[in-house]
This record gives structure tokens, C-alpha cells and sequence, in this order.
């Protein structure tokens, strides 16, 4: 192992062991959040997720976990794949009709600008329901990106590549994900519903999350932005490759960071262990790949690379993938995986990759390469 392997290696282990929070809840299938019927256990890993108990449905008499476990997976077997063949209705949302912008001096006194509308989806948590996101103008037209922070990401993450681009003149809208900021639920420290163990939460709450970035779009068309991108980092990347997958108002993304199936990325990822090991005696890894496929990447692949973008004369919406080589989060084996898919479906993309793993992909040498090339390409995709 080359000593700057060996060094990257050590800060991505030694900025994981920082958070002191991270808990293991109880499983729950959860199907109530996707339509299905509550099971036995919801109701008390509700409790654990941060849920109102009386938000879920009695449980059934008798009730046989043995029994309630095989019904669970008979239904997300069956809803799956049906879910993702009906994507374009499951993803799909109106504007919202209660956008609100104000003047707002945060916590850090600093003044600027906050969007707030409601979410398309209710969620159990009612907080969670009233979307924000700062809004940083370069100019009152021309083109926006909307910007997809990383998982637990604090208020202030992606603020200064939203100030960046506002010097390459492009408007940047920074979205606050379900569960975050002001979203979070009453009692977490950390967004475990977006990524937790309550499967048809975190179903609901990445559907949640695509929806809300659609409404972030239809809000920058409404104010008179025409040319439109997106900018995810990490699960930020995996939301926002999905919108741009179901939005032809989108016409390039950058995604730091990518991945192939959520439940690979959960199963196999350095930051995500304490959600699989809540997972792990419950569903098979080919069950938690197949279960949370219609949140995951791979299977909309080929609706960007067939796609065009409005008003921009059959052209295909542009991608670039910036990913580390040594990310144990986002492992290079998935990127690459990813990223062959890209090429298989004729997306036409660009790729960068550092000698860096999922953090030190904000730290500098890299955070500047990054910015440069991100700060590039969707200056000349969207200018």
C-alpha cells in the first residue's frame, strides 16, 4: 500500500470516528410509508426512528412475526420492480403553491436569502414537511443549479461552492434533504430516516427527496432561470443523478461521488455500518439491493442517456463524475460499476478521479481541483 493510500486511508477512518452519534435502531419493514400495510413491529421501531407511535397502524391480532416477515417480502418483491417500471408517476410532483422567499440572518449572522414551500410528501414528522433551502443569486435570469448536500450534512455544508458559482454568474439554490436542518426529527442529531433501518422510510424519504429537488426546479423556472443543473455529493448525487433522470428541465449534473445499488452503498459502506448492522439479520444483501432498488441509480441509467433536455435542440442532458480512489464509502469497485453503466446507456459524461477517499474530498488539494473542474464544466454546459 503506497504511503498516500495509507495516509488518505487513515484520515477517512479517523474523520469517521469523530461522530460520537450514531446509533443502531430496531428494524422495521415500514411498508406503511409506501402504500402497504403496517406490520406488527413498525410500531415500536417507530419509536426508535424518531416516529410518532400513532402514526402507525395497529398491530394485527394474532400476529406472527414469522408470518408478518414473509408477507413483508412478499410485498416489496411485488412492489419493487413494479414501482420502478411505474418511476415516472412515483417520482413525479406539481410546484408547490405556497413558495415563500425571505430575508434571513442565520446563525452565524450571516444575511442572505431562504426558499421555504411544502413538500409534495407527507411525511410522519411534520417539520419535515416544510422544505427549506438557501438561495444564492448571481443574476434574476439565465442559468441555476440546485445544490445536494451530502448525508447529516450541517446547515452550512456547500455554501461556499454556491458562492463560487455565483462568481462564474450561475444562481445556486443549496436544498436542505428530508431530515436535515431545520427537518430534523424532534429528538436525532442525525438524519436516520433518510438512511436507517426502517425500509419503507427511507424508501419514502429518497422519493421525499427527488420530489423536493423537482420542486426546487419548477420554483428557479417560475423566477425566470432557463438553464437548469444539478450538484449532489454523495447520497446528494444519488437524488439528484434520479431527478435529472425524471426532469428534462435538467441539462447537466455533476455528481461528487457515485454508486450503483443504495443498498450496496449502505451494506458495504465505512459510514453507514451502524445502519447495516441493524439491517443484517433481517434482509440478505441481495434482499436490501432489490428492496431499495427503485431509490438506487442503476435502473433509470438509461432513461438520461435516451433523454433530452427542454428547449435545448435534442441535445442529452451532460453528467461529470468525480469520485476518490480510495473512498471506503463509496467504493471505486461501485463508481466503477456506475460509471460503465453511464457508458453502456451512451450518457455522455465526463469523469474525474483523485487519489482521495469520501472525505478528504472536501479538503484541500482536492476540494480546489474539484472545485475548478465542477465550477468548469457547468460553466460551459449552462452559460
Amino acid at each position: 500500500m503506497r504511503w498516500l493510500e495509507q495516509t488518505i486511508r487513515r484520515y477517512e477512518h479517523g474523520r469517521w470516528t469523530v461522530d460520537d452519534n450514531r446509533k443502531v435502531y430496531p428494524f422495521a419493514w415500514g411498508l406503511e410509508h409506501v402504500g402497504g400495510p403496517a406490520q406488527g413491529a413498525s410500531a415500536g421501531a417507530a419509536r426508535g426512528a424518531g416516529l410518532p407511535p400513532v402514526l402507525n397502524s395497529p398491530r394485527p391480532t394474532p400476529a406472527d412475526p414469522s408470518t408478518e416477515d414473509a408477507a413483508a417480502r412478499a410485498f416489496l418483491e411485488k412492489w419493487a420492480p413494479e414501482t420502478i417500471a411505474r418511476s415516472e408517476q412515483w417520482y413525479a410532483c406539481a410546484p408547490a403553491t405556497d413558495y415563500q422567499l425571505d430575508d434571513i440572518t442565520d446563525e452565524k449572522g450571516q444575511r442572505g436569502l431562504r426558499l421555504r414551500f411544502s413538500s409534495s410528501i407527507a411525511s410522519p414528522i411534520a417539520n419535515n414537511n416544510v422544505v427549506a433551502a438557501r438561495f444564492f443569486r448571481a443574476k434574476m435570469s439565465g442559468p441555476a443549479v440546485v445544490v445536494l448536500p451530502q448525508w447529516n450534512a450541517k446547515p452550512h455544508a456547500q455554501m461556499d461552492i454556491c458562492r463560487w458559482l455565483n462568481t462564474l454568474g450561475i444562481s445556486a439554490l443549496r436544498l436542505s434533504l428530508p431530515y436535515h436542518d431545520s427537518r430534523t426529527a424532534p429528538g436525532h442529531e442525525r438524519a436516520d430516516q433518510l438512511v436507517g433501518t426502517n425500509i419503507g422510510l427511507t424508501l419514502q424519504a429518497n422519493r421525499q427527496a427527488v420530489q423536493d429537488t423537482r420542486r426546487c426546479l419548477r420554483w428557479l423556472e417560475q423566477q425566470g432561470y432557463g438553464k437548469l443543473g444539478l450538484l449532489g455529493t454523495s447520497i446528494g448525487s444519488s437524488i439528484a443523478f434520479i431527478a435529472m433522470a425524471h426532469d428534462p428541465a435538467v441539462r447537466a449534473a455533476t455528481f461528487l461521488h457515485c454508486s450503483t445499488y443504495f443498498g450496496d452503498v449502505v451494506r458495504m459502506g465505512m459510514t453507514t455500518a451502524h445502519v447495516w448492522e441493524g439491517l443484517r439479520t433481517k434482509v440478505t444483501a441481495e434482499e436490501i439491493r432489490r428492496f431499495w432498488e427503485p431509490i438506487s441509480p442503476v435502473p433509470y441509467v438509461y432513461r438520461v442517456g435516451r433523454s433530452t433536455t427542454n428547449g435545448s435542440n435534442g441535445s442529452k442532458p451532460r453528467c461529470l463524475v468525480i469520485t476518490g480512489n480510495y473512498d471506503p464509502t463509496f467504493l471505486p469497485e461501485f463508481s466503477e460499476q456506475a460509471l460503465a453503466g453511464l457508458r453502456r446507456h451512451d450518457v455522455e459524461h465526463e469523469k474525474l478521479q483523485l487519489p482521495c477517499g469520501h472525505y478528504s474530498l472536501g479538503e484541500a488539494p482536492f476540494k480546489w481541483i474539484v472545485g475548478g473542474r465542477l465550477g468548469m464544466f457547468l460553466f460551459q454546459n449552462l452559460t
